[in-house]
């Protein structure tokens, strides 16, 4: 009967323990996400680039449609039009601002649509 007793009161000891020790795991889990998150979704940026980019501009040629073709754009390093460095940040900001040549984004597509725009034109 004493070991019954034992055994029952030591399991929710073990149990809080266990839930104790996972919680730091659990901790990290969120903020890799949130990570991925800022860094966007290529797969995402993918299907938003065919539906709202592709119409002016080539995912899979450097030739001119009606803006310039991006493959490549990562590997080359700088924007054909004004040479200007590409980066995370100066292609989220040409896409959100556009230029006289092309219409800005950010009243057409969320921040995170955005983001996976970025995310998959740097895959190009």
């Amino acid at each position: 009967m004493r070991r019954n007793l034992l055994l029952l009161g030591i399991a929710p000891l073990a149990l809080a323990c266990a839930v104790v020790a996972q919680d730091p795991a659990a901790q990290d889990a969120p903020k890799k996400s949130a990570n991925h998150a800022a860094g966007g979704s290529a797969a995402k940026g993918k299907q938003i680039f065919e539906q709202k980019c592709a119409m002016c501009h080539f995912a899979d040629k450097e030739e001119k449609k009606i803006g310039p073709g991006l493959k490549g754009i990562s590997k080359r390093g700088t924007f054909t039009v004004n040479g200007n460095k590409v980066t995370t940040e100066s292609l989220t900001k040409w896409i959100e601002n556009g230029d006289s040549q092309m219409p800005g984004m950010k009243d057409s597509l969320e921040p995170a649509q955005i983001k996976d725009v970025v995310a998959y034109v740097k895959t190009l």
